[in-house]
């Protein structure tokens, strides 16, 4: 996937806010990879902030919407993992500030 590909798709994913924080999942630091195949199906390796999140379906369902729109993409398959676990340290400046976390 060429980098402009992956900066739109990422542009995307910011669009995906999770619903208990109210901060983009980008700048959350919960995505970890996005990969596309040859065949245009992109597969996006993402975290929660916990394992017991009951919004996954929730935010599962934005990110495939969220990339929806994007025309090289003919499929999307969201990877949740644990490991590495999610921390604060990932989250972006912006996270931060918006959250008051220092």
């Amino acid at each position: 996937m060429n980098e402009e590909l992956k900066e739109n798709i990422m542009g995307a994913l910011e669009l995906v806010i999770d619903p208990e924080l109210g901060v983009d999942i980008v700048n959350l630091g919960l995505v970890y990879n996005a990969e596309m195949d040859d065949e245009g199906n992109v597969t996006i390796t993402m975290t929660l902030t916990s394992m017991g999140c009951p919004l996954a379906g929730t935010i599962v369902d934005q990110v495939k919407r969220a990339l929806a729109d994007i025309p090289e993409i003919k499929g999307v398959e969201v990877n949740i993992v644990f490991n590495p676990p999610w921390t604060k340290e990932m989250m972006s400046r912006y996270a931060k500030i918006a959250l008051g976390i220092r």
